[in-house]
């Protein structure tokens, strides 16, 4: 190993597989078992072949690691050619604490102490340790990855276990797992960190002003996991910035815990934004939660699993109901609002399904390459059919009244396209085939799907969700989602996922094989010569029609 180029204040290590520029940071962080006293720490991380984190050095209360990579690494190459991999800007930051109250006192983690185990080497993470956003690229446009770090729990805190005031707040529709997530956090906080001021905020955002708070412990959520809703109680809307911020700041709440989807997401970052203008020490940490799984770069968020699994069970009596009458046809609506994950998923699941539904192809019902035309071809070859359509899909076809306006959350209320789509499949019917018995079977399990409690898959998905949110609180990180990127655990920034969305991408191989699996048609509009005259494209209202001139080419 090598040192070549270092500017003042810096070191650089290059090996024959990676080379990374540190800047050193000095800290002070304190002895464990003696209070009075403090050192400095000198020692900038570094990196070899032979180890995928860094030595760390625990006997003694000697840390050998700093904690600000968006400070400390600035050019990481994939050889020693010099090949840019990450510029400044491609590993994503998570603030601190730190960043608006100044270097904060650190001392060891709690869990140092644990008298049932000792942490071994590799237990403890750094900011040094990060996961790319994309595994999968194509090679002619690599561009700039983007890195996140990785969660889990850090060998310095910067709160004292008895200091801590937690809050936890579920706020939004429910999903699979809310009430795990919610045991999960008092769990890691009780049983990890020592912390006994835990406390559940009752019915969304509103409760921070309104309504007594629910002490919370061990013995307390013991049971939670097995429940489905939210024992906290969820609601929308209510989002009064300054009332919140007032009853967080006079009921002393250092740890915020929010548990909720896009519009609470939002309302996070402006709780996160507030506390830094009121110079306070408080953590905001986020948990997404959309059992419709629209919410961007992370690789899922939680109860989707529950949600899919439970579907199976609709869609099996919607194939049963259209296989045990002449000309069976049976409709199965998902959740999903502006997403079809749900219904894309069960699909594939389920293997009983011909035609799947969602938002983000639009379909048309009659003519050539038609919704109906295609059901009459499946009832003609196999006496019945069965369709699943996400609840957000077709919007565009259904006669909207003035009064249909918005809900609390500001979405733009859905009109049912189960039950339209019922009525005009008995219409097509009796017009094209008035001689021949049908029957038109409708299920709708949406909130059967979404209140039962997490699955096998999800409480496990949602306990290390939780444990890892606690870990990067107790470190001082603050404006984070905690969530999986490409299977690893992560802190990203919360203003970021807050813009993202999450939306079925047609263009990709997974949508492509349930429409090969289904051999479903693609509604491209087709014009009187029997050729398709359009292609879906994207665009800022979704997928669009649009006149091509080369599709047949």
């Amino acid at each position: 190993m090598q040192s070549t180029g270092a500017t003042a204040g810096s070191i650089t290590t290059l090996s024959s597989s990676i080379s990374v520029t540190l800047h050193r940071r000095d800290q002070s962080i304190t002895n464990p078992k003696s209070k009075s006293k403090s050192f400095s720490l000198q020692h900038p991380l570094r990196f070899e072949r032979s180890c995928r984190t860094s030595r760390r050095r625990r006997k003694g209360w000697l840390l050998t690691m700093t904690e600000h990579m968006s400070e400390g690494i600035h050019i990481m190459s994939l050889s020693s050619s010099g090949k840019k991999l990450v510029e400044k800007g491609g590993v994503q930051p998570i603030p601190r604490l730190d960043d608006h109250l100044g270097p904060m006192h650190r001392i060891h983690n709690p869990m140092m102490d644990n008298k049932f185990f000792e942490p071994t080497d590799g237990f403890f993470v750094t900011d040094y340790d990060v996961a790319t956003q994309f595994v999968a690229v194509d090679m002619r446009h690599l561009g700039t990855q983007s890195y996140f770090l990785r969660a889990g729990p850090r060998e310095s805190v910067v709160f004292e276990p008895e200091e801590v005031k937690a809050a936890i707040v579920t706020c939004g529709g429910l999903c699979p797992g809310i009430n795990t997530v919610i045991r999960e956090l008092v769990m890691g906080l009780w049983d990890l960190y020592g912390v006994r001021s835990i406390h559940g905020i009752r019915a969304g955002y509103r409760g921070f002003y309104s309504g007594d708070p629910m002490p919370l412990d061990r013995q307390v959520v013991d049971d939670w996991h097995k429940k489905g809703g939210s024992v906290l109680g969820s609601s929308r809307g209510g989002f009064d910035l300054k009332k919140i911020m007032d009853g967080i700041e006079g009921a002393g709440y250092n740890q915020l815990f929010i548990v909720g989807g896009d519009g609470t997401m939002r309302g996070a970052v402006a709780i996160a934004d507030e506390i830094v203008r009121r110079g306070l020490k408080i953590s905001v940490v986020a948990v997404p939660k959309t059992v419709d799984n629209d919410v961007g770069i992370i690789d899922k968020s939680f109860g989707l699993d529950t949600a899919v699994e439970k579907a199976q069970a609709a869609i099996n009596a919607g194939h049963v109901e259209a296989q045990s009458t002449p000309n069976g046809v049976g409709v199965v609506k998902l959740m999903g609002r502006n997403a079809g994950h749900i219904a894309l998923r069960a699909t594939l699941s389920s293997r009983d399904v011909d035609c799947c539904l969602i938002p983000e192809v639009p379909f048309y019902t009659e003519g050539r390459g038609g919704l109906f035309e295609f059901v009459e071809t499946k009832l003609e070859e196999n006496g019945h059919c069965v369709i699943v359509v996400a609840e957000g899909a077709g919007q565009e076809l259904i006669p909207r009244n003035a009064d249909q306006g918005y809900d609390e959350s500001g979405n733009l209320q859905l009109l049912d396209i189960g039950t339209w789509l019922v009525s005009e499949l008995k219409r097509w019917w009796k017009k094209n085939n008035p001689d021949k018995l049908s029957a038109v079977k409708y299920i709708d399990p949406t909130y059967m799907v979404r209140a039962v409690p997490s699955n096998a898959a999800d409480t496990l998905f949602c306990t290390l969700l939780a444990q890892s949110a606690v870990h990067g609180a107790m470190a001082g990180y603050t404006a984070f989602v905690a969530g999986t990127v490409n299977g690893v655990y992560c802190y990203l920034p919360l203003e970021q996922i807050a813009k993202s969305t999450h939306k079925v991408d047609v263009n990709n191989h997974i949508w492509a094989w349930v429409r090969s699996i289904n051999s479903q048609p693609d509604f491209k509009k087709y014009n009187e010569n029997g050729n398709s005259n359009g292609k879906f494209v994207n665009s800022e209202s979704g997928y669009a029609l649009k006149k091509a001139a080369d599709v047949s080419a």
